[in-house]
């Protein structure tokens, strides 16, 4: 009886995981836009699951900050307004330069080969979802050397959170300012390669706050998923 028991919640918690991921995948991708409901029965049917392991992925979706939950109303995607996602930016300033100080020294040759790579493709690349995809990709490696975990989890949740105003950002303007991006990743790039954390942070705080003041002069970015 005991072990039923466990099998079944083993098998729910399997089940919820699986679905809080691609729910996941659906919001960071735009398939699911800020502000729109998630509703539970439709979940449900479309994983062939009960409202259990649902409203568990929810609630992992919360805890990520992709998720709000409403008691009157059920959950709905998490929607930012140009202060809330300022003051992220601002939060992240200061802790991105954090991470890569310490991640740095323990970045090996296939890591900066790797982040070389990316950035290769970055610039031969002309489509803005695949942009998007590569630019997170670079930075998160950038911070896979640092040895405190909270950091890398808060980094996460900030890059998540603000992804579906980076995506209507790039699109609002456009490959003009790709020239910008290019420069500052490769003088990023550079500065790893140096091992100098020093430069490396002021380079990388410049990049964000750029993007920062960037989107403040584009207010309707946080319009994406209005009338939801």
């Amino acid at each position: 009886m005991t072990s039923d028991v466990v099998e079944a919640g083993s098998t729910s918690t399997v089940a919820s995981q699986r679905i809080a991921g691609r729910l996941r995948e659906d919001i960071l991708s735009g398939v699911l836009q800020p502000g729109e409901r998630i509703r539970q029965e439709e979940v449900a049917a479309q994983f062939g699951a009960s409202r259990l392991p649902v409203r568990e992925a929810l609630r992992i979706l919360h805890s990520q900050g992709l998720v709000q939950l409403k008691a009157s109303s059920g959950a709905w995607v998490s929607r930012l307004d140009l202060a809330e996602c300022e003051a992220i930016y601002k939060m992240r300033e200061r802790l991105e330069p954090l991470a890569l100080a310490e991640s740095i020294p323990h970045l090996d040759a296939n890591v900066l080969g790797h982040i070389d790579a990316l950035q290769s493709e970055i610039e031969s690349n002309d489509d803005q979802d695949r942009f998007l995809e590569l630019d997170r990709e670079l930075h998160l490696l950038c911070y896979t050397g640092n040895p405190i975990s909270e950091l890398n989890r808060m980094v996460q949740r900030f890059w998540d959170t603000t992804q579906s105003y980076r995506r209507a950002f790039v699109r609002v303007t456009g490959p003009q300012r790709m020239w910008v991006v290019n420069a500052e990743h490769r003088l990023l790039i550079d500065a790893i390669r140096r091992r100098d954390i020093s430069d490396g942070e002021r380079f990388l705080t410049a990049h964000i706050r750029r993007t920062r003041i960037s989107l403040a002069l584009h207010p309707e970015v946080f319009d994406v998923g209005a009338g939801r």
